[in-house]
């Protein structure tokens, strides 16, 4: 019997899920997070909408759910952490479950801050009007920084972040960030005060509530105008972009994080489950929720931000006729009604421009849609910049940003609370006395992640999480994985692993899964590992910063001491791989010196019948028992 087969026979020495469906909102609410909302839409609406659509669903299908399953067959069969899972399958492999461990405590890190954000954009959306509506006035004349750029991205980088011009420029502590931080990290160490029995009484909420916000904001922008449009620039198909390599990396590192794979907290969730449970069901309809929440999260977002981009155009498109009315020579004066600019379609606008623009003095520009829907749509900028100024523009805004913000908030937290199990579970599990005081250990874990966190509550905190979420987990995660695979479809081998799930669940998956993980996953993970390696070295790392005198943002390289710390952050996390071979290797030559050591203080009693010696095949031994029982009662001991 295999070493999985046996630890999926033990009795379970360990907490247990309720019901399924506990379980399920679990998964579903750590796979399900930010990154729906923000980066999916981002890398769709930049890669060619339809197309990347279906590069995307391509490799979830061929990389991420064969991925995803392993991770689930693997925690559910050993009922162990990450950590008690790859010392199973190899000692020389427990490196792998430290790695995923260091990886989710940097995630947990920076994750919390951007919980910290919404939580103050939250407090500050029970007052109306908003405060990021209208730029601030002294002495009654509007903030320069603020009439440059726009009311939103001034109160996001001046009030709330009270941001520097780079990462060099460290400043003080924001002491409002720093109490949402201290809230942020309370709630998510009440939350996993009992481990999942409590935290999974909080996902009932934070899993579900998202869902019921989006379809309020689904329903409510689809009946503004601009969201066709907004919609129609989504998902009109670029097919073009298949042929560019950043296209395909962008795809496989968005289905790589979406689904979580090798934080560990996939194998902490299913280690609670019995060993029967249908894990292969369980990998797709994830993943398949996974999919449809980050495709109902882009209809939401690019319906309020096509209303947002339409609202922007129009003002173009009043501003510049009356420009044309006063300016332009009757012979080229428009077709259409241009006595109600505000009357005027924005199709008509542009197809007069486009005749006659080049002709006409000044500053006239093409009011384009598109370009206007480009703006300020990736990351945190969607958030809390672009989202909230579509939300500034709706009647009964404060109760629409009071409900986005809320929604950011539990999305979060059930991320959170699955990158906390993904430290808690495997420690707890390979350590006795942090096992006896989980209570304890989980309090001090979140204790050091609001005091490491404070360092993101600088005023160049922005930059940090920047620096985090772009490389500390990146690389690694990838290298764990493949580590993962690896060592599941080749040192233990694809086909045992078959059979221990058949064993487990009853039933044996394709085998179409074995040349998946040993061939189709394993390349895809090196080929996405070198791209990002060789990005990484062939263009220098940079990051968005906000310049105060220009009133925008540019494009900064990171210093030479921001590099020595994302080197140092990287090796850090994947340290414990080679550290945990060298010792299982140290160990095991240490075991091997001391037997042959206590072997030698013994003579070997010499026989001439043919019984079993130290050569003897094992296969002979069967045939032999019987002789081998007569041999024994001839023996004499050598003198």
């Amino acid at each position: 019997m295999t070493k999985i087969q046996q630890a999926a026979s033990e009795p379970a020495a360990r907490a247990g899920w309720n019901s399924k469906i506990e379980y399920f909102l679990a998964q579903v609410g750590f796979s399900v997070g930010l990154g729906n909302v923000w980066r999916f839409p981002y890398l769709c609406h930049k890669n060619g909408g339809g197309a990347f659509l279906l590069l995307y669903v391509l490799l979830m299908l061929l990389v991420g759910i064969p991925l995803f399953f392993l991770e689930l067959a693997a925690g559910q069969a050993i009922r162990q952490g990450s950590i008690g899972v790859w010392k199973y399958i190899s000692p020389r492999l427990v490196g792998i479950g430290y790695s995923s461990c260091v990886v989710c405590f940097f995630v947990a890190l920076y994750y919390n801050v951007i919980l910290a954000w919404s939580l103050f954009y939250l407090g500050n959306s029970f007052q109306y009007p908003l405060p990021w509506e209208q730029c601030p006035e002294q002495g009654n004349v509007t903030v320069k920084e603020c009439e440059k750029s726009s009311s939103t991205s001034y109160f996001w980088y001046r009030k709330a972040l009270d941001i520097t011009d780079s990462i060099d420029e460290m400043g003080s502590f924001n002491p409002y960030i720093v109490c949402c931080l201290l809230a942020a990290w309370t709630i998510v160490c009440l939350g996993m005060f009992k481990g999942i029995k409590t935290s999974v009484k909080v996902m009932y909420f934070s899993s579900i509530f998202p869902y019921v916000v989006l379809f309020c904001f689904l329903i409510r922008g689809l009946l503004l105008d601009g969201a066709y449009e907004g919609i129609t620039y989504m998902f009109y198909p670029k097919l073009e972009i298949w042929g560019d390599m950043q296209v395909w990396r962008q795809a496989a590192t968005q289905v790589f994080f979406a689904l979580g794979l090798g934080f560990g907290s996939i194998i902490a969730y299913s280690s609670y489950n019995p060993k029967n449970n249908n894990c292969h069901r369980d990998a797709y309809t994830v993943s398949f929720i996974n999919f449809l929440t980050s495709v109902l999260a882009t209809l939401v977002v690019f319906a309020v931000l096509g209303f947002r981009a339409k609202e922007k155009v129009m003002e173009c498109v009043v501003r510049y006729v009356l420009i044309i009315i006063n300016n332009v020579d009757r012979h080229l004066m428009p077709t259409f009604n241009y006595s109600d600019p505000s009357s005027v379609a924005l199709e008509d606008y542009r197809a007069w421009f486009d005749q006659h623009g080049i002709n006409i003095p000044g500053n006239l520009t093409d009011c384009d849609l598109e370009k206007e829907m480009q703006k300020g749509v990736e990351g945190t900028g969607l958030a809390f910049i672009a989202f909230t100024e579509a939300m500034s523009l709706l009647p009964g805004s404060p109760f629409w940003s009071a409900l986005f913000f809320l929604m950011l908030l539990n999305l979060g937290l059930s991320t959170m609370f699955g990158n906390m199990e993904g430290i808690l579970a495997p420690l707890t599990d390979r350590f006795k006395t942090l096992a006896n005081n989980k209570t304890k250990f989980t309090i001090f874990s979140c204790v050091l992640g609001f005091m490491i966190g404070l360092l993101f509550t600088q005023r160049c905190g922005n930059y940090f999480v920047t620096m985090f979420d772009d490389y500390s987990a990146t690389l690694p995660l990838i290298i764990v994985v493949a580590f993962e695979t690896f060592s599941v479809s080749w040192l233990y081998g694809a086909d045992r692993f078959l059979d221990d799930i058949e064993a487990m669940l009853g039933w044996r998956p394709s085998v179409l899964y074995k040349y998946l993980w040993k061939y189709i996953c394993l390349l895809a993970m090196l080929g996405l590992l070198g791209a990002t390696a060789i990005r990484m070295f062939m263009e220098r790392p940079t990051y968005l910063a906000w310049n105060q005198e220009k009133a925008s943002e540019e494009n900064l390289e990171y210093p030479g001491w921001a590099l020595a710390v994302l080197a140092l952050l990287i090796i850090f996390a994947m340290i414990p791989v080679p550290l945990a071979l060298i010792h299982s290797v140290l160990k095991d030559r240490t075991k091997r010196t001391h037997r042959n050591t206590e072997t030698g203080r013994y003579s070997i009693s010499s026989t001439d019948d043919k019984c079993e010696t130290p050569m003897t095949d094992i296969s002979v031994l069967d045939q032999r028992s019987r002789t081998c029982g007569v041999c024994l009662n001839n023996k004499t001991p050598s003198t």
